[in-house]
């Protein structure tokens, strides 16, 4: 599945729009940073990216959306949230992108592509972000499966259920209004 329009100029927009709105989500939550960690907003335009515009770009943008918006708002700090981050949210992308447009071959129906790509790629995203919060020396030799447990799944349930809300409202939606490839139903 891909964009109907596919053309360089409208993947390119999109992207920038999915960049934009990764900068501007977290100011609904910005007030109060426990429920940005809880709701996770920027997570939302990187799984879009991954499912919109494939592996290539949530890659990309996934791994752009932290970095550019640290370094143009200072929030999240680069290191380490940013940097770990940008490696999570690329996954995201990849995974999802990847997942989304590999299952298509199998003609499920469309919805249960979206929701399987997208925990699978949550699955994905979290493993790497605690691979990498573990490299990066955050807690010297300290991460534990215990602190990736509560910083990957305790803590960010409510935003996990959020994204499983809004990502196949979000699909669901562009495929009525026709403007993705037809799917089976």
């Amino acid at each position: 599945m891909q964009l109907k329009i596919n053309s360089n100029v409208t993947k390119i927009t999109l992207a920038a729009m999915l960049l934009a709105l990764a900068w501007v989500l977290p100011f609904l939550t910005g007030q109060i940073p426990e429920i940005g960690r809880m709701l996770l907003p920027m997570h939302i335009p990187a799984f879009l990216a991954g499912l919109l515009l494939g592996p290539k770009y949530g890659l990309m943008l996934g791994f752009l959306m932290p970095i550019t918006r640290s370094l143009i708002f200072t929030m999240p700090p680069i290191y380490p949230t940013a940097t770990a981050m940008a490696f999570e949210l690329a996954a995201y992308g990849f995974f999802s992108g990847l997942l989304f447009y590999y299952l298509n071959q199998y003609k499920l129906r469309f919805i249960v592509n979206v929701y399987i790509s997208l925990l699978v790629a949550m699955l994905a995203g979290r493993i790497v972000w605690g691979l990498v919060y573990s490299m990066l020396g955050l807690f010297g030799n300290l991460f534990t499966f215990q602190m990736f447990i509560t910083g990957a799944l305790i803590i960010a349930w409510p935003g996990m259920i959020v994204q499983c809300i809004i990502i196949p409202i979000v699909m669901q939606t562009l495929k009525h209004a026709e403007l993705l490839d037809a799917l089976p139903e």
